[in-house]
């Protein structure tokens, strides 16, 4: 995981003429079986309809890295239309881009979508342009995505992946390379910062030297970004099991101190940080390991513990006297703290920003008792009692304190009323809010104007 030096970087352009590479069976490792069942239905279906169809993305780049995808996403030639009428067992969804959805028993899910162009074009490479999601070919639908090893194409008739990009080369070397120009790409949607971020962190592969000096060139650009979707894609690193790669990542480029500016301290200040990566190391090993398989922190939890260091900082939570009105003024200094950090930069539903309160100011009562045990009676009847403490027992052991003891995670964690986000909390839905918001002031107090965008 770091930052790779290479010249690798063709003239990447839909349009311009660029042969596939077509990598036979022989040549790489994924088969037909390897796929589920239901992917495989839609694929012969597709296919004796008489339209092409494709795995494609994130499923071909883990079934080439022998892992087992969490999603099979298929694309075809046919239009959503035709789509409906191939599969009575089927809903379009989306609004930017529609695409069919086809559904089978247990609750298992195909989507399917139709080849898209390029979705933001125009020969300005400063200018951000409005959503232009129109159907494509098999070339343009591979430029348009993210990065190199997301853009690949498994055919199932010849067994064959289908590569316009370099994307199986990234793969077998382990580069993560964004498509194209990254200083254009990033500049048309700057949330693609995060993605080159994430998948370097859950993969372990090294970002190419062009895009990461892209990433570090243009990290401010995230604040014109609408609240909401920076904080899906934060809450899709905290809760992945990866945590502490990304934030080191995240703190190496500096897109850290974007997203979260009250961390960004003179240089030799680094507790702070050094915190952080010792929380997402206990995180992390929870979230992956737990006594009885990985456990699902809920994501109001996961940004408290982020926000810990910090918060523990400024208002000196431990210290902190509870008893009679000490509780109410503690309570009201953390929200407002809060409110003037990150839950109105985020977008934190209201139900999350008292759900990461309860943790905090219950702190100074759990953490006190935290190595003997000795929770009082009426504590432990509280509603909040089983979340706060194992709040304090995750920084406990972050602090250098005993380990997690998982018994605490024996009951549910994950209340469906409080989560930092609405209601696809973890940034799964598809669609949203455009890639920039022209609201005066941007999201993050930065204005739009600060960069050439348009």
């Amino acid at each position: 995981m770091g930052i790779e030096s290479t010249d690798y970087r063709e003239e990447q352009q839909a349009g311009s003429g660029i042969r596939a590479r077509i990598i036979p069976e022989s040549d790489h490792p994924i088969r037909p079986g390897d796929l589920d069942r239901e992917a495989l239905k839609v694929l012969y279906r597709l296919r004796d309809a008489g339209f092409s169809g494709y795995l494609v993305g994130g499923g071909v780049r883990d079934l080439y890295l022998g892992k087992q995808p969490k999603d099979f996403d298929i694309s075809t030639n046919a239009r959503p239309g035709q789509l409906r009428r191939l599969f009575r067992n089927s809903r379009t969804i989306g609004r930017r881009f529609r695409l069919v959805q086809v559904f089978f028993r247990g609750n298992k899910i195909i989507e399917v979508s139709t080849l898209r162009s390029q979705s933001e074009y125009g020969r300005d490479d400063t200018k951000v342009l409005p959503a232009n999601n129109t159907f494509g070919t098999l070339e343009e639908d591979a430029f348009r995505r993210d990065l190199t090893i997301n853009s690949l194409f498994y055919e199932i008739g010849a067994n064959t992946i289908i590569d316009y990009v370099g994307g199986v080369t990234d793969l077998n070397n382990g580069i993560i390379r964004i498509v194209g120009d990254p200083d254009v790409r990033i500049t048309r949607d700057p949330v693609r910062i995060l993605r080159a971020l994430r998948h370097a962190a859950r993969t372990g592969f090294t970002i190419d030297e062009q895009s990461f000096r892209a990433i570090v060139t243009h990290r401010d650009k995230l604040n014109l970004c609408p609240s909401s979707r920076i904080r899906d894609e934060i809450i899709k690193d905290l809760v992945s099991g990866f945590s502490r790669p990304w934030a080191e990542l995240c703190i190496r480029s500096r897109v850290f101190f974007t997203l979260f500016p009250f961390y960004d301290q003179p240089a030799g200040d680094r507790n702070g940080l050094a915190e952080i990566d010792a929380i997402f190391r206990v995180v992390d090993r929870l979230q992956k390991n737990g006594n009885n398989g990985p456990m699902h922190l809920p994501d109001y939890m996961l940004m408290a513990l982020l926000l810990y260091p910090w918060l523990q900082r400024e208002l000196h939570l431990l210290r902190r006297d509870v008893r009679g009105g000490g509780y109410r003024r503690l309570f009201n200094d953390i929200r407002q703290a809060l409110d003037a950090s990150i839950c109105g930069r985020l977008n934190i539903k209201r139900s999350g920003k008292e759900a990461m309160t309860t943790l905090f100011v219950n702190m100074p009562r759990i953490y006190r008792h935290q190595e003997q045990r000795d929770w009082p009676k009426w504590l432990k009847k509280k509603s909040y009692f089983q979340d706060c403490a194992r709040f304090c027992a995750i920084i406990a052991e972050a602090g250098g304190g005993a380990a997690v003891n998982t018994d605490l995670f024996a009951a549910p964690v994950r209340p469906a009323e409080a989560r930092c986000a609405g209601r696809h909390g973890h940034g799964g839905g598809r669609g949203g809010n455009p890639s920039f918001t022209e609201k005066k002031g941007g999201v993050f107090g930065l204005r739009t104007n600060s960069f050439p965008v348009g």
